[in-house]
C-alpha cells in the first residue's frame, strides 16, 4: 500500500482550528508580509483556483477570503510520527516515502485484520479518529503500483481506496498518459513525447533495447539504466521491498540555504560558507561520521537563465572538523565561482566513515579541535543552535540566528 494524506499542512491546520473548517484554507510562507508560495491547500481553496506552489499574492487575488497559515514544520512532523504510530499498528513494515506518504507491506496481516480493502478503511477511520486527517490509500503487488494507485486513482475515489492488479495494468494503467508514469516529471515527459512515446503503453511496448536506442539519441549514452527503469515501471515491476532501513543508510551529510537577497561580495559569501560548514560538520558528528569528499554548490536567482556550478574535492584525511571543512569549501567555491550573484548555496560531506577511527597528524592539533567541536555540540543540543555563535554569525549577511527558528526552510 501507498498511504497519503490528503493536503496533509493544511488537513493539520484545519484539525487544529474546527473554526475553519468550511472555508478556504492555505499553508503558506509569511501571511504578514503575503509573500512565499502556498506549500498546501484544503479542497475548499483548490476549488477556488488556489494550487500548490502558487504565489501567495496570485492566491489571494483568485480566493479573497483564503485563511491562510503560517507553516508550523515540528507540528507537522509530530502528526507525522503519530499517523506513523497508527500504520505500525497493522504491519510492522512501513517504509516513510516523505511527510506525508508511507508504503506499507500487510501481506503478513491479512489474517488478522482482513482483505487489503478493509484495512485500507481500518487505517483510514483510524487516522481520521485520532487526527482528523483523510488519508487515500493505493493498492498493488508492488509500490511503483501502489503508488500510482494512489496518485492517478484513489485521490479521485469519493472513498480513497482504489487497487491495481498486475494483471490489469495494461488496461487500466497503460492507455494513461506517459506524464502519469511515476518518475517521469514534465521535461522527460517532453522528451518521450519527442520520441513518439504519448501514453504508459506505449512505452511498456516498446522493446527494451528499442527503448535504449532512442533514449541514447535523445539524451546520451549513459541513459540505459534510466530506460529500464522506466521501461519496468510502465509494466508494474518494482522488486524493492518495503522495508525500514532504506533511508537509514547514510552516504552524505548536507545542507543548503536559499538566500535573502543575492549575494556578491566574498564577504558575505564567506559567512554563509562557515556557517554551512559548521553545520554540516555538526550533523556529522552527532551521527558519528567524518567526510573525505567535500562538495559545494551555488545558483543565482534567475531560474529561466540558470547560473551557478556543483563541483567535489577529495580531502587528504576524512574530517569532521570545521575549520578544516571550511577551508577546503571556500577553496572549492572561489576555483569556480563566475562572480555573479548566488542565491543559493549548498556544502555536502561524502566518502563517510567512522568517526572513531582516525589517522593521527604531527603538525596541528586536530585532537584540540575534535574535543571544542564536541563540547560546541552539546551547549548547542543543550541550549539552542545559537546559545554559542561565530562572531561573523552577527553581520547582516549571517543566516545562523533566523535558520534556527525553523526546520526544512520553514518555521517549526
Amino acid at each position: 500500500m501507498l498511504a497519503d494524506c490528503q493536503t496533509f499542512y493544511a488537513s493539520v491546520e484545519k484539525s487544529a482550528h474546527p473554526e475553519y473548517k468550511n472555508m478556504p484554507l492555505a499553508v503558506a510562507g509569511d501571511p504578514a508580509r503575503r509573500s512565499g508560495i502556498i506549500l498546501a491547500a484544503c479542497p475548499i481553496a483548490k476549488q477556488r483556483g488556489v494550487t500548490t506552489a502558487q504565489r501567495l499574492g496570485e492566491a489571494l487575488g483568485k480566493c479573497p477570503e483564503l485563511i491562510v497559515i503560517r507553516p508550523r514544520m515540528q507540528t507537522y512532523i509530530n502528526a507525522s510520527l503519530k499517523i506513523t504510530e497508527i500504520y505500525e499498528r497493522f504491519t510492522d513494515l512501513v517504509e516513510p516515502y516523505s511527510i506525508d506518504e508511507q508504503f506499507l507491506d500487510v501481506t503478513g496481516s491479512l489474517r488478522y485484520f482482513g482483505t487489503p480493502q478493509e484495512i485500507a478503511r481500518q487505517i483510514q477511520n483510524q487516522i481520521e479518529l485520532n487526527t482528523g486527517i483523510w488519508t487515500r490509500v493505493g493498492i498493488g503487488p508492488t509500490k511503483v503500483l501502489a503508488k500510482m494507485a494512489t496518485d492517478i486513482w484513489a485521490k479521485k475515489e469519493p472513498e480513497g481506496i482504489f487497487t491495481l492488479p498486475a494483471e490489469q495494468v495494461e488496461k487500466l494503467l497503460w492507455p494513461k498518459p506517459i506524464r502519469q508514469l511515476f518518475g517521469v516529471g514534465s521535461r522527460m515527459a517532453a522528451h518521450f513525447e519527442r520520441m513518439g512515446i504519448r501514453t504508459i503503453g506505449e512505452l511498456g511496448q516498446l522493446p527494451l533495447p528499442e527503448l535504449k536506442r532512442r533514449m541514447r539519441l535523445r539524451m546520451g549514452r549513459n541513459s540505459d539504466i534510466q530506460a529500464e527503469l522506466y521501461w519496468q515501471t510502465a509494466r508494474g515491476i518494482d522488486p524493492s521491498p518495503v522495508e525500514l532501513s532504506t533511508h537509514n543508510q547514510q552516504k552524505a551529510v548536507g545542507h543548503q540555504m536559499t538566500l535573502p537577497r543575492d549575494y556578491a561580495e566574498p564577504a558575505d559569501i564567506n559567512v554563509v560558507l562557515l556557517e554551512l560548514s559548521e553545520e554540516v560538520c555538526r550533523r556529522s558528528r552527532a551521527k558519528g561520521y567524518m567526510g573525505r569528499v567535500i562538495g559545494v554548490g551555488a545558483q543565482g536567482a534567475d531560474y529561466d537563465w540558470p547560473t551557478g556550478f556543483s563541483r567535489q574535492s577529495t580531502l587528504i584525511d576524512p574530517t569532521n572538523i570545521t575549520d578544516e571543512v571550511y577551508e577546503a569549501v571556500r577553496k572549492l567555491f572561489y576555483m569556480h565561482w563566475d562572480g555573479l550573484p548566488v542565491r543559493r548555496i549548498g556544502v555536502t560531506l561524502t566518502g563517510l566513515s567512522a568517526d572513531d577511527q582516525y589517522q593521527l597528524t604531527m603538525f596541528g592539533n586536530r585532537e584540540r579541535k575534535r574535543n571544542l567541536g564536541r563540547v560546541t555540540d552539546e551547549i548547542k543540543a543543550r541550549f539552542g543552535s545559537s546559545a554559542l555563535l561565530r562572531a561573523s554569525s552577527l553581520f547582516d549577511a549571517a543566516q545562523a540566528r533566523e535558520r534556527e527558528a525553523k526546520i526544512g526552510g520553514h518555521y517549526k
